[in-house]
């Protein structure tokens, strides 16, 4: 939901001619906070666990590779995305309309993401994770974000 929030937020930016600072720091707040988090939850946690519980009629290999691709695309163009973003607040620029156009193809990206993440991987997830790889995952991504993982913290369902 957040990363669907951001690309909303990321579309208007690159629509809107007038520079939106509150909006900005959003989302770089954002890539510089939680995109990586999550990034990682997937390919250190998430696609291996996957490979190993899949069945070969899963064909969860090319499900990883196409969400890995969007990844990838996304976080080449990261650096660019940031630095416009850091540039116009910093200096109370304007966007100019190729960095518009580079915000829109960013936010493509990680909706491509999106979209073969929410439609493919996850209900292949459901269906082949068991309860302990779910509590496993847990307790990795709290503990990627500095959060308890003991008797406190909520049930993987």
């Amino acid at each position: 939901m957040r990363e669907r929030q951001i690309c909303a937020t990321i579309d208007t930016l690159a629509l809107t001619e007038v520079f939106d600072r509150p909006a900005a720091m959003r989302v770089l707040r954002f890539l510089n906070e939680e995109l990586n988090v999550h990034l990682r939850d997937e390919t250190e946690d998430l696609f291996p666990l996957l490979a190993r519980r899949c069945t070969a009629e899963d064909a969860i290999e090319g499900a990883i590779a196409r969400v890995t691709a969007d990844q990838i695309a996304a976080t080449r163009l990261l650096p660019r995305v940031r630095a416009m973003l850091t540039r116009c607040l910093d200096r109370g620029d304007e966007l100019t309309a190729t960095e518009r156009a580079g915000l829109a193809k960013f936010a493509a990206h990680m909706r491509r993401h999106l979209v073969a993440e929410n439609a493919i991987l996850l209900p292949i997830a459901r269906a082949r994770l068991t309860r302990a790889d779910l509590k496993l995952l847990t307790k990795r991504m709290r503990s990627r974000r500095g959060l308890p993982h003991g008797p406190e913290a909520a049930d993987a369902d």
